[in-house]
């Protein structure tokens, strides 16, 4: 505990500067010039973030399916659209590239996109394999000076001020466990992520080599390009899409590392779509720091919701729509509960990496916070595939 109070008070000194717009920053004026790779939902709405911060202009978009770019259009008329993606990064003007396409491409388009001299917004996970987060790392560290955001848009919350507050003032005494649920419910015949295939999804309209990327040649398949998540030559399910969230803010909190060991179970108990990635999962992770942290998913009923409990002899820090600390009466019996009240903008993950471009700060989700959690959804990934316990070789940096 001696040494996270250490790395806590570190971070907690900064952490006003980095949630806040600096002044400095606002007084610049510094336009700048934006493009998006990858137009689905995710990759939309960091569109519309990015216009709702001053001094910025959307002036690319890439995406490899036709109906995306028009789409695009009609949010920045003024914009160039590409297929390619590479024709964007050629473009000199553009200072800042935000990439939201599936994951089994990030670390190419990451790469070619510092190569261009782009600053990043890359959104999560960072990393599909732990063979590309190292690959990214060798980018960011031939890249230099260049800002890295990784898209994780809980470490920008409030919650995260409130959490080192409450964990800085000694009241959670000793932390053993974090136990974190994810939980969604649909209804009868609406399969959790399912999308329905346009029509005009066909081998004219998408550019299926450019989707297929570095994973197995495939014919094209129309469920495949849209229906990505349910796929593991694309996605890694759930560990991929939110378990990283949820591991993101107490990382970043705790300063906790790659975890030693985990074993994640489950299977498809639901939903038999074709899927491939399961819809009900446990994932129980042993931190080097003297921690447990397990999290459970699943499609089939919301009733846990999305919720963290950080469990500690002196009192539990517990977090959902707001932060709330519980004393442990048998340690604290006369402390009494207190609630997050840290505010922060919907848009402060988007706000913070353009201000960070202008200032040179660190940004709130760093290259180094986003490789830490890839590789612990990797690893959940190939425990769940092979079926058995791997660990973390820190000297090889490889999962056994």
């Amino acid at each position: 505990m001696d040494s996270r109070r250490r790395f806590i008070g570190k971070f907690a000194s900064g952490l006003a500067g980095t949630l806040a717009v600096p002044s400095a920053v606002l007084g610049a004026n510094q336009r700048i010039r934006l493009g998006f790779v990858g137009l689905g939902e995710r990759g939309m709405q960091l569109a519309r973030e990015a216009l709702e911060c001053p001094d910025t202009e959307l002036v690319a978009f890439a995406d490899v399916y036709t109906r995306r770019l028009e789409e695009a259009r009609k949010l920045a008329p003024g914009a160039r659209t590409h297929l390619d993606y590479r024709r964007l990064l050629d473009d000199r003007s553009i200072d800042a590239v935000l990439i939201a396409t599936p994951q089994h491409l990030h670390c190419e388009q990451f790469r070619a996109a510092l190569d261009a001299g782009k600053h990043v917004y890359q959104e999560k996970t960072m990393a599909f394999t732990v063979e590309h987060a190292k690959r990214m790392r060798a980018a960011v560290q031939k890249a230099g000076k260049r800002t890295v955001q990784i898209g994780h848009q809980c470490c920008s919350s409030g919650q995260v001020a409130d959490a080192v507050d409450f964990i800085g003032t000694g009241y959670v005494g000793k932390l053993t466990a974090i136990v974190a649920h994810m939980y969604r419910n649909t209804p009868h015949g609406k399969p959790q992520w399912s999308r329905l295939v346009y029509p005009d999804m066909t081998p004219e309209n998408i550019v299926w080599d450019s989707f297929l990327g570095e994973a197995p040649r495939r014919s094209f398949d129309a469920n495949r390009f849209l229906n990505w998540r349910f796929f593991w030559d694309y996605s890694g399910g759930n560990f991929h899409e939110n378990m990283c969230h949820q591991l993101a803010f107490w990382y970043k909190v705790l300063g906790l590392d790659i975890p030693k060991t985990i074993t994640a179970t489950g299977g498809i108990l639901l939903w038999k779509d074709g899927r491939e990635v399961p819809d009900t999962m446990n994932v129980a992770m042993e931190h080097a720091e003297g921690l447990q942290f397990t999290w459970d998913s699943g499609f089939g009923n919301n009733y846990y919701g999305v919720t963290e409990d950080v469990l500690g002899t002196d009192g539990t820090i517990s977090r959902g729509q707001q932060l709330r600390y519980a004393p442990q009466k048998v340690n604290r019996p006369e402390a009494g509960e207190m609630l997050g009240q840290t505010g922060a903008r919907k848009n402060a993950h988007m706000q913070n990496f353009l201000d960070c471009i202008r200032s040179g700060s660190p940004p709130n989700c760093p290259f180094d916070l986003g490789f830490r959690v890839s590789i612990a959804c990797r690893m959940a990934v190939e425990s769940y595939r092979t079926g058995r316990t791997v660990r973390w070789d820190r000297d090889k940096e490889e999962i056994v």
